[in-house]
């Protein structure tokens, strides 16, 4: 028992990690972009330096926290596959799929803005920010509630949320 409360635990450390790093990963995006659209010398100055902010987080704290909440989680799964047969189960790690896409995704911005210009508008970058929000807030949900709550209406919130932190976002740029 205590070999598995130690794996929760882990997996617990390496999510909130792992949450951090996309959180403040999406955060330098939107700075790195708003630097784009500077004048030199400050374009430049401000460029390199989110580069190797960027670089650090991902490679020493984002990946390496996402594929230890992954080892730890399977690492619980394989404990307890009775798991496996809950549907709040299915539902967190239908959220922790979308979450890998997100992290790969993320990957993807990382790996243009090293070697092209920002692609990308410091709106679309703050949007992108809050998508590990709504994913946080739906995992909890489904983990903590597990069948208490109606999937009907966690959906229905969850896509509530979304959109009222769409609006503000999208009302702060203004």
């Amino acid at each position: 028992m205590e070999t598995a409360l130690i794996i929760k635990s882990l997996h617990i450390i390496f999510v909130v990690t792992w949450f951090a790093g996309l959180f403040y990963m999406f955060r330098l995006f939107v700075y790195h972009a708003e630097a784009a659209r500077m004048s030199e010398p400050a374009n430049s100055i401000l460029k390199n330096q989110y580069s190797i902010m960027e670089r650090r987080l991902w490679y020493a704290i984002t990946w390496p926290s996402c594929i230890l909440t992954l080892i730890f989680g399977t690492w619980m799964l394989v404990i307890n596959p009775v798991f496996l047969t809950q549907p709040w189960m299915h539902v967190k790690l239908f959220f922790v799929v979308l979450l890998m896409i997100y992290q790969f995704y993320g990957h993807r911005i990382y790996k243009g803005i090293q070697s092209n210009p920002m692609a990308y508008t410091s709106l679309k970058m703050r949007l992108m920010n809050e998508v590990p929000t709504v994913i946080l807030i739906a995992v909890v949900f489904s983990v903590v509630m597990k069948d208490s709550i109606s999937w009907l209406w966690g959906t229905a919130g969850i896509l509530g949320v979304a959109v009222v932190i769409t609006m503000v976002v999208k009302a702060m740029k203004k």
